[in-house]
């Protein structure tokens, strides 16, 4: 969640405790709406687990472009 909280504090320009109270609300928010298997890997995806690099491969690099 770190990398994420990162990208919206340097994107957006905001202090870096709104930033991880705006993720979180966005990720529990997803969790709510998606199927369960899928939202099962949010948690995962969000600490950086599963492979993928974090947020950040699941996002393909997004957050280095402006």
């Amino acid at each position: 969640m770190d990398e994420v909280v990162r990208m919206v504090t340097d994107r957006v320009g905001i202090p870096e405790d709104k930033a991880r109270s705006a993720v979180e609300v966005v990720v529990n928010y997803l969790k709510n709406k998606l199927p369960g298997p899928i939202a099962g890997q949010i948690d995962g995806a969000m600490s950086g687990g599963g492979g993928g690099g974090g947020i950040g491969g699941m996002l393909g690099g997004l957050g280095g472009q402006s």
